[in-house]
């Protein structure tokens, strides 16, 4: 006879891995400060290494593409700080 879930005769698979041990050690085992920070480092050279960094002419590209944007937004705000300050001039006088 079945359920849903499996046999009556057999038990889930969530009860066949209680039998196993819990891990222990591994890169996550008992180390002193020097060892955990010698992994952090390791482990920050190895995410360097996966970055893809831009050549030159893309940086020069992203770089004048931001310095455009920055120069084109503080005009806006100049522009609409100058217009609020008009408007607050001509209502209180």
């Amino acid at each position: 006879m079945t359920d849903a879930l499996g046999s009556i005769d057999m038990p889930d698979a969530e009860d066949a891995t209680r039998d196993k041990k819990a891990r222990k050690g591994g890169k996550r085992g008992k180390k002193g400060p020097l060892g955990r920070l010698a992994l952090f480092y390791r482990q920050i050279v190895a995410e360097l290494r996966k970055v893809v960094w831009p050549t030159r002419s893309q940086l020069t590209t992203y770089t004048t593409v931001v310095i455009v944007f920055v120069v084109i937004m503080i005009g806006l705000v100049t522009v609409i700080d100058y217009g609020f300050q008009e408007a607050i001039k001509f209502v209180f006088g």
